[in-house]
């Protein structure tokens, strides 16, 4: 069984970083010197690309862009950009 993300007409939004839930095994990927150079250059360009979000029960799931979120949370933000794609199995 594969999931299939549907990208079709994907729109920039703003999510809360609090209600942002990422997977444990993603966890594992963490590089805090990854971390720290996306931070520099979210603080002297912004946050350039946005991450992928799925809708979960009562939360999003983190899809993709876990650096770019764990560098918005140092940063002190309360929100990321992000794109939310719709997650089936087929």
């Amino acid at each position: 069984m594969a999931i299939v993300l549907s990208v079709d007409m994907l729109k920039k939004q703003a999510f809360p970083i609090a209600e942002i839930y990422v997977p444990v095994k993603r966890m594992k990927t963490l590089d805090p010197e990854k971390v720290r150079l996306i931070a520099e250059s979210i603080i002297e360009m912004g946050q350039t690309t946005p991450i992928r979000l799925r809708a979960g029960k009562g939360r999003f799931v983190l899809l993709e862009g876990l650096h770019r979120l764990e560098a918005l949370k140092a940063l002190g933000e309360d929100s990321v950009v992000g794109y939310l794609v719709r997650a089936r199995l087929h």
